[in-house]
């Protein structure tokens, strides 16, 4: 039952998005509630990951290492340059770039399982990525829009070690403790934090529903092209570097598909709940382009040439 639910993500998304543009009064009341909705979509990841995953990272760091630096590099400088082409407020290019800076998003590994691709490498990429962005994310946001506004480097650097640091952490340990038990409810974990992003969602809509017929078009097209950049080079420059398609289709959805949820609750946090539409709106655009470019690879599955050893790693952990 809960994997049927998990496959109308983008519809819910879409669904409750639109119900809280008509009707924001439903969702304004919690917007406090958005930093406890992302922790617990942290905790739900990490009740996923085992030692075992980062045993991953060592010995195959080659795929994780290219994915991870593909991300921040391109997403940011992506968001940038879009933002630039389309002549975005200094607002709304802080909300792009605060998007761009963000580690993989949790909706990456599911995509991944969706297309056929390594899940474990998903999962590893994710994690790793997301420790980065401790580091990674302050100072990119720093770097290219720091000059204009005054970033709190060293208060995003707590905020994002408390929002997501010390949630996984907690959740490894839990699934260190109760490993078996957590794999029988994997999929209820997935649908739990598949409503808490949906509910993130509805609240930076409704924050924004005023916005949304002047800003909406144009913020739409920037989200579209920033998402449409990652998910291509991502795809296209792991098989330039020789990774075989399961690989390259696993770090184009890792450096498509940002923790958007994260990057609204900083501008919400540190900036200002316009900052905070870029991310609303592609939390429901990169899960819309993301299972219908699963849907797509999965259909068209996999060349015998393009197996390898590492191919024949399962998929459905």
């Amino acid at each position: 039952m809960f994997e049927r639910i998990n496959r109308l993500f983008p519809v819910w998304a879409v669904l409750l998005a639109v119900i809280a543009a008509f009707e924001p009064q439903l969702f304004v009341g919690l917007k406090a509630d958005i930093t406890t909705l992302l922790v617990v979509i942290m905790f739900a990841m990490g009740l996923t990951l085992s030692r075992e995953d980062f045993a991953r990272v060592v010995k195959a760091p080659k795929p994780i290492a290219v994915g991870v630096v593909l991300q921040f590099l391109i997403m940011p400088a992506a968001a940038l340059l879009v933002s630039r082409l389309l002549g975005l407020s200094p607002e709304l290019t802080t909300g792009m770039i605060l998007v761009g800076a963000t580690a993989g998003g949790t909706s990456s590994n599911v995509m991944t399982w969706l297309s056929g691709g390594h899940v474990a490498l998903s999962v590893s990429m994710t994690m790793v990525s997301t420790v980065i962005s401790v580091v990674a994310t302050p100072f990119i946001t720093w770097l290219l829009v720091g000059q204009s506004i005054d970033v709190p480097v060293v208060g995003m650097l707590l905020s994002i070690a408390k929002l997501v640091i010390a949630p996984i952490a907690l959740g490894v340990i839990v699934h260190h403790l109760l490993g078996a038990r957590i794999r029988k409810i994997e999929s209820a974990l997935a649908t739990l934090a598949m409503a808490a992003i949906v509910l993130i969602i509805a609240i930076v809509v409704a924050l924004n529903a005023g916005n949304l017929a002047t800003l909406g078009p144009i913020v739409a097209i920037a989200v579209i092209a920033h998402n449409s950049i990652g998910l291509a080079a991502g795809y296209w420059l792991s098989r330039a570097l020789g990774f075989d398609i399961r690989t390259a289709r696993t770090i184009a959805f890792e450096v498509g598909l940002q923790n958007s949820g994260l990057a609204v609750t900083l501008a919400n946090q540190f900036f200002t709940a316009g900052a905070a539409l870029p991310g609303a709106l592609f939390s429901v655009w990169h899960n819309v382009s993301g299972s219908l470019l699963a849907g797509y690879w999965k259909q068209r599955g996999v060349p015998a040439k393009g197996a390898t050893p590492q191919a024949s790693e399962s998929i459905g952990r």
